[in-house]
């Protein structure tokens, strides 16, 4: 079998259908259940929002956020829909971040992710995500166990124990980040160790340039990437054609405009959005701080989800100029004001020792009224001083950045 399931090549049609019915189910959940949810989303019905347009009309809960969020009402926020007694496991990301884990099997739905890597029953995983404080190990380990792999729980750290026991051990899979995996495979090299018995493995939360991905498959190890966050689980994952990164089935993803909830073009770089159907940890059009854009087409393989290019980089792009904050959405708002506007990046930079502004917008037919009506907009929003220099449409860089901090310190 080559799929996971039937879900992964449904046309495109079909799953549209089905996540928009389950999309007001999801959202009445979260409305019922979760305090937080029920305050935010209180002017919106939960049965209207049946279509994409509707739901891009939400307000975005940014994962930037959430440590707040906790600290005003531990300790999750009131975000959870399932009560902290009724939970399986509680975790604590960096921040801290309080992330819950409900019950049942593969509740990050990384089964999926480890299938389309070539991960079989019986296959010997070698887990080197933490099993303490962050949810990566138990991600793995409860996904494994859905497809019928042992596993052995390495974690991180102690690299001769881990050489000795892919050894002694013969796991044909690895799961953890790439540089721990060279780590692992270079130290094995220094001890002459055999650890040929791997074969395939699946990597996140650091990038996998192509020449550490050459590294890997001149050592016969079938690498695959996965995109997956502490409190949505998996979001994407990457597929034999390594073509982009394939949608996870039970994830609604959305690409918008950063410093905004607006939805980009397809194709425009963006950040991640995403509603999940998880009924313990609702969250809707949540905002993660990525960078993404949408890949055109289908992807070889025969998966018929859309694809990402994979992490572009972080969509926070706030800075401080001359000791004031602007934020992406402020520019946003500068933009909003003046609709001949199309894309716009704010570009700072320190030209003889002086910070300077200046915002680049795409306009197709500039004039020196919108000029001087944008610098007025820029000193009202931002209280600072600023420039405008006007391009044609489609000459910005298509990078997804808002705002470009190029000043440099001697």
């Amino acid at each position: 079998m080559s799929f996971y399931d039937s879900l992964e090549t449904r046309s495109p049609e079909e799953r549209e259908a089905w996540l928009m019915a389950r999309l007001p189910q999801q959202v009445a959940h979260a409305k019922r259940r979760s305090p937080y949810f029920r305050r935010l989303l209180a002017e919106h019905a939960a049965d209207s929002v049946t279509s994409r347009a509707a739901l891009s009309t939400l307000p975005l809960t940014r994962k930037s956020d959430l440590m707040e969020l906790q600290r005003a009402a531990p300790p999750f926020g009131g975000l959870t829909a399932t009560s902290l007694a009724d939970l399986a496991r509680v975790f604590a990301s960096p921040g801290p971040i309080y992330d819950p884990q409900g019950r049942g099997p593969d509740w990050w739905r990384f089964a999926r992710v480890l299938f389309a890597a070539g991960f079989r029953a019986g296959d010997l995983v070698h887990n080197t995500f933490s099993y303490h404080f962050t949810p990566a190990g138990f991600m793995i380990e409860s996904a494994a166990q859905k497809l019928g792999c042992p596993v052995f729980p390495a974690g991180v750290g102690q690299t001769d124990m881990q050489v000795q026991a892919i050894a002694d051990l013969k796991p044909v899979a690895y799961v953890g980040t790439p540089s721990f995996l060279r780590i692992i495979l270079e130290r094995a090299d220094e001890l002459g160790a055999d650890v040929s018995s791997l074969r395939k493995a699946v990597v996140s939360g650091e990038a996998l340039p192509a020449t550490l991905r050459k590294l890997f498959n001149d050592r016969g190890v079938v690498v695959r990437q996965a995109y997956a966050t502490a409190d949505v689980g998996v979001i994407a994952y990457e597929t034999a054609s390594e073509d982009g990164l394939v949608v996870e089935e039970d994830v609604l993803l959305e690409i918008v405009r950063p410093g905004t909830g607006d939805p980009v073009a397809e194709g425009e770089v963006g950040e991640v959005v995403v509603t999940g159907f998880n009924p313990d940890y609702p969250l809707i059009r949540f905002a993660t701080g990525d960078l993404s854009a949408v890949l055109p087409g289908a992807s070889p393989c025969g998966r018929s989800n859309v694809r990402l290019k994979g992490w572009l980089g972080r969509a926070d792009q706030t800075t401080k100029v001359k000791g004031m904050f602007v934020h992406p959405s402020q520019v946003a708002a500068i933009v909003a004001r003046h609709t001949e506007i199309g894309r716009a990046r704010l570009v700072v930079d320190n030209a003889d020792d002086q910070d300077r502004m200046i915002l680049r917008c795409e306009v197709a037919t500039p004039s020196d009224d919108l000029r001087a009506g944008v610098v007025i907009s820029i000193r009202e929003v931002t209280k600072l001083r600023g420039e405008v220099a006007f391009h044609a449409p489609g000459d910005l860089v298509n990078d997804g950045k808002v705002i470009e901090d190029l000043r440099k310190y001697p």
